[in-house]
């Protein structure tokens, strides 16, 4: 039994085997076309990989060549069968490309498209052309140029409706080994998306980094080169002006220094933005520290901030100066803009959602801001009132450097605010 069993076995090998080596031109036109998604349209190695499997799992089912002996004459036997396979190792290799992919005829209409190009764009329907339902002129070349050369086509799809996108759009023909390209009547064109918003996205919010990091540094930069100038100048023996003038440039130095401070500081954060975080913070102790490090400008601000924290440490998961730096930075801004008289609430408490445990919440009573502007206030150099936040000493960037620190910890930042109501922000954490 058991040798009947691994003669079988070795019979099914030997067929499959059989297969393959009967494909070997099959293959070889199939594994070029994904090397060329690789090289030329960025399709992903371990996606490549996975087409490649599935190509060579379904061509070991194709049906070995029937041969009819009739004396010296062998005749091959090629059905519709073979056809088939061909069809669904195509398709198969579609759907797992991961990006939208459709495969087109020699006039243009969908053949079949995968799961992603169905979800991304539901009107290009299998018999519809292509270019009939997105009229894109670089899209319009490219499909009649591949059609007409028999070579790859790329291009950068720009789309504004109903969102705005960008996609690097690869048209290459799908060649098969036994057939001239121009010459068959049933060519396909392969047509994939590989999307370029979030790249796009980075490089728009780097420039606009850059611009407003130099702006930010170039005002109190021309500010001491028009002070220097000055006491090198009509001040140069006027005891009193150079006294003021001094003291101002100090101040402008310092702006210049707590913006290039908290630079760096975003930097390193973004350095280790995938890194979690794996030490131990008493959550309660470091809360009573904060308020303490702040009392002086409590004081100033002639504002009392109020702890309601568990009587038992509260220990959580993370990088204890980074955690500070959240706490010292929101409490120190409910100080700067809370109303004058009145408390600053700070509040440790439990929670129960998934992955999230603890939540410390930061009131102040002071005048609020407007809905529209609370879901930029964490971005770079946001600013309410410009003119206010730089009187306060404020860089732009405090609320910037909160939002990454937490998201480095796997927790969340809401923050909630209505004019006259002051402003509330709920850090919750694992």
């Amino acid at each position: 039994m058991d040798d009947l069993r691994s003669t079988r076995l070795t019979s099914r090998t030997d067929n499959a085997l059989a297969r393959l080596a009967g494909q070997v031109p099959l293959l070889l036109g199939l594994t070029g076309l994904i090397l060329a998604f690789v090289l030329l349209g960025g399709l992903r190695p371990d996606l490549a990989l996975l087409g490649f499997l599935v190509m060579v799992g379904l061509v070991a089912l194709l049906p070995r060549p029937v041969v009819h002996l009739t004396h010296t004459v062998e005749v091959p036997a090629i059905g519709p069968a073979r056809q088939d396979v061909e069809r669904e190792l195509l398709h198969s290799m579609v759907e797992a490309l991961g990006e939208p992919g459709l495969v087109l005829d020699s006039r243009g209409a969908v053949l079949h498209r995968n799961g992603a190009a169905a979800r991304q764009y539901p009107n290009l329907q299998v018999g519809r052309v292509m270019t009939l339902v997105m009229r894109n002129p670089d899209l319009v070349a490219a499909i009649e140029g591949s059609q007409r050369s028999g070579e790859p086509r790329s291009f950068e799809l720009h789309e504004t409706v109903p969102s705005e996108t960008w996609d690097r759009v690869m048209v290459a023909p799908i060649r098969r080994p036994d057939r001239d390209w121009f010459a068959d009547e049933n060519r396909q064109l392969l047509v994939t998306f590989q999307s370029l918003t979030d790249l796009k996205r980075v490089d728009a919010l780097r420039t606009d980094f850059v611009a407003n990091a130099s702006h930010e540094l170039r005002t109190p930069l021309a500010s001491l080169i028009g002070f220097i100038d000055t006491l090198l100048g009509p001040a140069a023996r006027d005891a009193e002006a150079r006294e003021k003038f001094l003291g101002i440039m100090r101040g402008q130095a310092d702006r210049m220094s707590r913006l290039i401070d908290d630079l760096l500081s975003l930097s390193r954060i973004e350095m280790h933005q995938h890194v979690r975080p794996t030490g131990s913070v008493d959550l309660s102790g470091l809360l009573r520290e904060v308020r303490e490090g702040l009392q002086i400008q409590a004081k100033a601000a002639n504002l009392d901030v109020v702890l309601s924290l568990p009587h038992t440490p509260v220990a959580v998961t993370g990088d204890r100066g980074q955690l500070y730096e959240v706490f010292e930075n929101l409490i120190d801004n409910a100080i700067k803009y809370g109303a004058d008289g009145k408390t600053v609430e700070v509040t440790l408490t439990a929670v129960d959602r998934p992955g999230l445990h603890h939540m410390v919440s930061i009131i102040d009573h002071g005048p609020g801001v407007e809905p529209e502007h609370v879901p930029r206030m964490t971005e770079r150099f946001y600013r309410i009132d410009a003119e206010a936040s730089r009187r306060k000493k404020g860089t732009g960037l405090g609320l910037a450097i909160v939002k990454h620190i937490v998201q480095r910890h796997r927790g969340q930042m809401t923050i909630r605010s209505k004019p006259g109501e002051g402003l509330r922000v709920d850090v919750l954490l694992p």
